[in-house]
């Protein structure tokens, strides 16, 4: 059994497989069909088409964050690619860093 080694928890194999099934049920209810309707991206709150968004764990799986209505919130493809797995408050230093100085 594969384990990734965090600072606090492990990850395993089993707990990630669960979790990936749990957000591909969720991605067809009417409440996930709901969240995409409205088009923009939580990340950088541009329009899109709802089959253009992406379901984004807030709380990465691999960081221990898990397959909850809390937890998950659509994402355009490239802010969901740059995020890859930071934490909330990872991301935002991350923007803040990209924004130039006045």
């Amino acid at each position: 059994m594969k384990r990734v080694m965090e600072p606090d928890f492990f990850v395993d194999d089993l707990f990630l497989k669960k979790e990936r099934a749990k957000a591909r049920k969720l991605r067809h209810t009417q409440w996930w069909k709901r969240k995409c309707d409205k088009g923009i991206c939580h990340y950088c709150g541009q329009q899109f088409l709802p089959s253009d968004l992406t379901m984004d764990h807030l709380i990465p799986l691999i960081r221990g964050g898990r397959s909850e209505k809390f937890n998950l919130v659509p994402s355009c493809k490239a802010c969901n690619s740059k995020k890859q797995q930071m934490l909330p408050w990872e991301w935002d230093v991350y923007l803040k860093r990209l924004k130039p100085k006045p």
